[in-house]
């Protein structure tokens, strides 16, 4: 019997993944805001040119360590992918779980940056979104070297190869994505949901969850206008926030969530609810009575991107790390435990060939993770998937302002 698996699982249902647990909340708070805004106008460092960036990776050497800074929960605890590179490279590594938030990290990462200091990590992992726009924009990361990732360019999904916000992979490359849609509690919900309407139905009144984030609450009022969040404008952002607040006002809303809105939709105290994949997919593997749904008017994706600070010390053996986690076998590995999205589309047939292989427990939750469109969307799906709008220092006030009246009112 294949019990490989079963510790992530026990924890995945039994406690609130720590990965999302400390929300991006903090992006938004007067604090964040502030932390984010610091020297943020007037720095801002134009693109790479090619013949620097070649010049740059020309001079560097491997020097036999890496530093990793990640989040809790996203690497197997005996550490296995990172045991297979020190075996297959002798690259020695240190794994530290020092990222809780975006906002925070960049609030204590800025003003070391600014100040042309290393972080002492060689790889960081940051959300797309305000504080990664930054950390681009201020020049805090150094550029890639593409011809040095032969296994991203052989084995990354099409849709992980050009993210809005970062064009052609200048600076980041991804480690994990996730959606956020719509869970559903089938118990009570018995209609098919299948549009963000459902979440404004005043038929749901008091039972639906909304989340507390700008962004992402954002880009549910807007999808609900039919506007793309990446093109919209400030005009857009003011009739979204019409939208929600008259949401809001209707006590269609119970309550605008951090990660808890999981644990509301499983007790039934909502039975809608802006949701992370990762966390429905969980709670499905425990068996419990929630569904997600990408509405048909659109959901968001959003990305953790591995970079390589500026003023790393081991970039070349940071490069090579960052490469080797795209093997599919390795990325496999990561995937089963994370049980969010891959970048890597092969690991999916090594889980099916692993699931095959299994007996008991473990066969099934392989089958389900395998099967499931919430680890690997389909591509109808990833048709439906936005990214944030990119903000300027300015713009961001101004967004903030509108979507933080409707969720602390």
């Amino acid at each position: 019997m294949n019990h490989q698996h079963d510790p992530a699982l026990v924890r995945g249902m039994t406690q609130p993944r720590t990965r999302r647990e400390a929300l991006r909340i903090a992006g938004f708070s007067a604090a964040g805001l502030a932390m984010a805004a610091c020297g943020v106008q007037g720095q801002k460092k134009e693109p790479p040119k090619t013949d620097a960036v070649q010049d740059f990776w020309a001079k560097q050497t491997k020097h036999g360590k890496v530093v990793f800074a990640n989040w809790p929960e996203y690497m197997p605890e005996n550490q296995a992918p990172l045991k297979q590179f020190q075996k297959e490279t002798g690259i020695s590594y240190q794994y530290k779980e020092v990222i809780q938030e975006n906002a925070e990290f960049f609030g204590k990462a800025d003003p070391v940056l600014r100040a042309g200091q290393s972080l002492g990590y060689d790889i960081v992992v940051m959300t797309n979104g305000i504080q990664l726009q930054h950390m681009i924009e201020l020049g805090y990361c150094v550029p890639l070297d593409h011809a040095k990732l032969p296994n991203f360019a052989a084995n990354a999904g099409a849709a992980y190869k050009n993210r809005s916000y970062d064009p052609g992979n200048t600076y980041t490359m991804p480690y994990a994505s996730g959606v956020t849609g719509i869970a559903i509690n089938t118990k009570y919900v018995k209609d098919k949901i299948t549009s963000v309407q459902a979440l404004f139905d005043p038929k749901y009144k008091g039972r639906v969850g909304m989340m507390a984030d700008s962004q992402e609450i954002a880009n549910f009022g807007m999808f609900a206008l039919g506007i793309t969040p990446e093109k919209s404008t400030e005009a857009d952002w003011k009739k979204a926030g019409e939208k929600l607040k008259a949401q809001r006002d209707a006590d269609i809303v119970r309550k605008y969530y951090d990660q808890s809105y999981i644990d509301a939709v499983s007790k039934g105290d909502v039975w809608l609810s802006m949701a992370w994949s990762g966390d429905v997919f969980q709670r499905q593997l425990a068996g419990e009575p929630v569904d997600f749904v990408v509405p048909a008017e659109g959901g968001t994706i959003w990305t953790d991107n591995m970079l390589i600070p500026k003023g790393a010390a081991n970039p070349l053996d940071a490069l090579m790390l960052m490469d080797f986690l795209y093997k599919p076998v390795v990325a496999a590995e990561l995937d089963e435990f994370i049980q969010y999205i891959t970048p890597v589309p092969a690991a999916r047939e090594i889980l099916r060939t692993k699931a095959a292989k299994a007996t008991g427990e473990g066969k099934e939750s392989l089958e389900q993770m395998v099967n499931s469109p919430l680890m690997f969307p389909s591509e109808a799906d990833y048709a439906k998937l936005h990214s944030y709008v990119k903000l300027t220092t300015a713009q961001e006030q101004v967004f903030n302002s509108i979507f933080q009246s409707i969720t602390q009112a």
